[in-house]
């Protein structure tokens, strides 16, 4: 357990690493605080935790075997008479434990991030002050409009805005105003403007119209596409809609009945991972006995197996979202690598190859 949590850190940490590059990029290239970017790193560790526990605890196990073998203390439990079925007992124990954090990890804490960052992003992508709007420069939100903004006081307050409306070819509208607020709209956000002008130049004839104002609302619908705060993400649905397709919930997150079947018996299939990864690695190991040059033969074999299971999981998966039914699809890497192990086992304390080993 103490190297399945070091390999489990090692791994979380390269993973959270490349997953804040881009979040970095996201966020503070959109104007976002460090908070804002802390907090949505926070998020996105359940799911990264998930990924990596099997890879972890097979490392773990790996680690301790070879390590063991190394010291003979493997080579004198078995001369005792200890059967292989007997040594991966204490494996099987670790990967039930492995099984049961993804299990409350795939299930509970999963879902309630994703449910938080959909939240979270649906009230950043209204934010349109973080989205486009930087004080001292002009910008370019949308095709023919652009904004210039003196200053962004710590309140929202928008000091001696500008904005250019050359989308119309017949007319240029341009506005002014010594202070302007950003508020929520029901379909998109309005620009309430203090203090200021309306400038509209008609292209045709050259007549220009100046119109002043003390208040002035600008509806952004054609700035600014509100988010649908409807719209979440299937990783976010509770594993019971997933399992029984819910309409209501297929048709929030815009997917279809083979996709919903995926993930949820995904959910359930990714614990068997932790429970087949170290049990495979083990068996893959006990193969060989003790040498000076170590277990690398062995090694590979282990680390190849676990190749294969993970490409299987993918092609599962793949299948499962292509097909619809074809969700056993995802159970079959999890089946086919404790099956694997137990066929390692068996074949490892076999006679006939006891016999040829001692020779």
């Amino acid at each position: 357990m103490q190297l399945f949590g070091f390999f489990a850190l090692v791994l979380v940490a390269v993973y959270w690493v490349n997953r804040a590059v881009v979040l970095f990029d996201q966020l503070i290239g959109d104007g976002q605080s460090a908070l804002v970017f802390l907090e949505f790193s926070l998020l996105t560790l359940p799911n990264a935790i998930r990924l990596v526990l099997p890879v972890a605890a097979f490392a773990a196990t790996a680690y301790v075997v070879n390590r063991m073998m190394q010291e003979s203390e493997l080579v004198v439990v078995q001369a005792t008479g200890f059967s292989g079925f007997r040594l991966a007992r204490p494996v099987a124990y670790f990967g039930l434990l492995v099984m049961l954090m993804q299990l409350v990890l795939a299930n509970v804490l999963v879902p309630a991030s994703q449910r938080i960052l959909s939240t979270r992003s649906a009230e950043i992508a209204q934010n349109v002050t973080a989205r486009f709007l930087n004080a001292g420069q002009f910008m370019h939100p949308a095709e023919g409009i652009t904004i210039f903004i003196g200053e962004i006081s710590p309140t929202g307050e928008l000091n001696n805005l500008f904005l250019a409306d050359e989308r119309d070819p017949a007319q240029r509208l341009a506005y002014s105003a010594r202070k302007a607020f950003l508020v929520r709209g029901e379909s998109s956000p309005k620009l309430v403007m203090l203090d200021g002008s309306t400038q509209g130049l008609v292209r045709g004839d050259g007549r220009l119209a100046v119109t002043r104002f003390s208040d002035f609302t600008l509806d952004l619908a054609g700035l600014v596409k509100a988010a649908d705060s409807d719209r979440t993400s299937i990783a976010a649905l509770p594993t019971r809609d997933l399992l029984t397709a819910n309409p209501a919930a297929m048709d929030r997150v815009g997917a279809n009945v083979g996709e919903m079947h995926e993930e949820g018996h995904t959910r359930l299939a990714s614990p068997l991972m932790g429970l087949a990864a170290p049990l495979l690695g083990f068996a893959a190991l006990m193969l060989g006995g003790f040498s000076r040059f170590g277990l690398w033969r062995q090694m590979g074999l282990a680390v190849g197996l676990l190749i294969g299971m993970q490409l299987l999981w993918t092609w599962g998966g793949s299948e499962a979202i292509q097909t619809e039914g074809a969700w056993p699809a995802v159970y079959l890497a999890p089946l086919v690598g404790l099956f694997t192990a137990l066929a390692l086992l068996w074949y490892g304390q076999q006679p006939k190859r006891l016999r040829r080993v001692a020779t």
